[in-house]
């Protein structure tokens, strides 16, 4: 693992402000307590990640976070900082070929996979090397695409050691789309894979490359300043900004949501699973989020209404509040701080 020596942001704004924690954190500045570096997959390929250190010892335990499709681990420094300062040892990563992690496409903003398998085998040795490296009980939490990809790993067995706990966050289980059969909507984009480039992308974005609708605060928040700091960053940090995914991305998506929709197949996952979702999301499927709550035999659930939208811990403090402190009441009961011996 490299450290990071070129990638950096100044804050050009004074305005410091304090979380739901009581903390007073800088969402648009690197703490100077983490540390920005280099994973290299199994492949070689340049992972970017950012690790915090325990504030205490024995740590509470440790998280590793994965956030969504074209999402950026900047994006969630307020929350991974929370969770530094109560006691966890924090790490997160961007997935390959998204943010700062590459291109798996043809140009520089489309997000394009070649399969959900890929970002698997890379989250299975990630975690692995994270595991080793840091102290238990052993959380995996994560956004959206991000939450998909991690049950998709537990689906197929190829995590290891399984976690302690997994916390998702409004987890992309499905999609939210046209109300038609999800293999009708696979079969329109495997065609659609077909007559042009799969790297193509699926979707209009803005009227420049890496350009954002201006609406596209309706689907993520109601909180303007947090939304600000994703555009802050955006711009502070070009390399991270990515638009639309492509229609390779998309055939994927619908074949890998399918796979998780097959019966026994959430139902043979045994790790306790947090799945925080709101019925206001437009990005994936509220209804898809509340069955595999039902479906995994230590899943539980915390549904919120119009009051959230599709980024749960980017949302007004009374909403991001409530999430945090059910996170920290299931972590508390299924993955409990580890007993010390005295010497």
């Amino acid at each position: 693992m490299d450290d990071i020596h070129d990638v950096s942001a100044q804050n050009n704004s004074d305005l410091k402000p304090q979380s739901v924690s009581g903390a007073v954190i800088d969402r648009r500045a690197i703490p100077e307590v983490a540390t920005e570096s280099i994973w290299n997959a199994r492949d070689g390929h340049a992972i970017r990640r950012i690790d915090w250190p325990a504030v205490e010892s024995p740590a509470r335990g440790s998280i590793l976070y994965m956030p969504g499709r074209g999402d950026f681990y900047e994006k969630y420094l307020e929350t991974l900082h929370e969770w530094h300062l109560k006691g966890w040892r924090v790490t997160a990563a961007d997935w390959r070929g998204q943010t700062g992690s590459g291109r798996l496409g043809k140009d520089a903003t489309t997000g394009h996979i070649d399969d959900f398998t890929t970002w698997t085998a890379d989250l299975a040795a990630l975690w692995a090397d994270f595991v080793a490296e840091t102290p238990g009980p052993h959380i995996l939490a994560a956004h959206s695409m991000g939450g998909h990809i991690v049950m998709r790993a537990l689906v197929d067995k190829v995590i290891a050691p399984l976690p302690d706990a997994v916390v998702l966050s409004a987890p992309m289980i499905g999609m939210a789309g046209p109300p038609l059969p999800m293999a009708m909507l696979h079969s329109v984009a495997k065609m659609m894979t077909r007559i042009g480039e799969p790297t193509r992308p699926a979707w209009k974005g803005g009227e420049k490359p890496g350009d954002i609708p201006e609406e596209r605060i309706k689907l993520l928040t109601h909180d303007d300043d947090r939304y600000e700091d994703e555009l802050w960053w955006r711009i502070n940090r070009p390399e991270i900004a990515m638009g639309p995914a492509s229609w390779g991305w998309l055939e994927r998506a619908y074949d890998s949501c399918r796979r998780l929709e097959e019966p026994g197949a959430l139902e043979a996952v045994e790790t306790p699973v947090l799945i925080c979702t709101t019925s206001n999301d437009k990005l994936v499927s509220h209804a898809a989020n509340l069955r595999a709550a039902q479906r995994l035999p230590n899943g539980e659930l915390i549904a919120f209404g119009n009051e959230a939208r599709h980024e749960i811990l980017r949302e007004v403090d009374e909403v991001r509040g409530r999430m945090l402190e059910g996170v920290d009441d299931f972590l508390g009961r299924v993955a409990p701080r580890l007993e010390t011996t005295p010497a």
